[in-house]
């Protein structure tokens, strides 16, 4: 009784620092964090083991409409998504130019970006990188992991730009996207490149028409309207 300079019920010695218990209990933490994340780095790595990466064809497009043009591979990085990484964003992307000049850009391998799908203003769509790669188009290293990105041929300022045709094509091509990887159809998940952390950027621009593009999406959608 009094102080006798016992331990007491928690087995450390006041003044005497942290117990050898918390330590096996703070250390059983840390290595199980330490194992988690090596986990998780191991599932976006495995696709690089010889005989693991999912069977891949030249030229196999993800959205059958579309036609393939090959971006230059300094413009994309290899993986395996969703399986390295999850799909959960659509970002829209305007070309500020012509369709020939995105093409042009995209194969150029000092361009250091390129988007995984073109839309013209004829609605036609090129697919340029297969969705299960990470595309440089976000600005953003974690927005490009986790999105598709579509350019629109065209430029901010020119609201003619925005045919009826190319609204109606991008918005098969986006519900497509969200029913391949349940991305829900509300502008959360379907964005602008303006709104990407960190970068600067102003497209799709002012006279891009959200409103008639989530409505086409959503009509476009075999679930009908899958979010408001």
């Amino acid at each position: 009784m009094g102080n006798n300079g016992s331990a007491g019920g928690s087995g450390k010695a006041p003044g005497h620092g942290i117990s050898r218990r918390s330590l096996l209990i703070g250390g059983g933490v840390a290595a199980a964090g330490t194992a988690l994340l090596a986990a998780e780095e191991i599932k976006r790595v495995w696709w690089r083991v010889p005989g693991v990466e999912k069977p891949r064809t030249p030229g196999e497009l993800d959205y059958t409409p579309a036609r393939w043009v090959a971006a230059s591979e300094a413009n994309w990085r290899r993986a395996d998504r969703p399986d390295d990484y999850g799909v959960d964003r659509v970002i829209v992307h305007v070309t500020q130019g012509s369709y020939a000049s995105a093409v042009r850009v995209f194969q150029d391998p000092a361009h250091q970006a390129a988007t995984h799908y073109i839309v013209r203003k004829n609605g036609r769509v090129t697919q340029m990188i297969r969705e299960l790669d990470v595309a440089y188009h976000a600005g953003n290293r974690s927005f490009n992991e986790r999105s598709i990105g579509i350019e629109h041929e065209g430029f901010v300022d020119r609201p003619q730009d925005f045919t009826a045709q190319m609204y109606e094509s991008s918005a098969r091509l986006t519900a497509a996207i969200c029913e391949r990887y349940g991305i829900p159809v509300d502008r959360e998940h379907i964005i602008g490149h303006v709104e990407v952390p960190g970068t600067d950027h102003t497209d799709p621009g002012p006279h891009w028409d959200w409103p008639r593009y989530m409505k086409l999406v959503r009509a476009a959608s075999t679930g009908g309207s899958r979010a408001s």
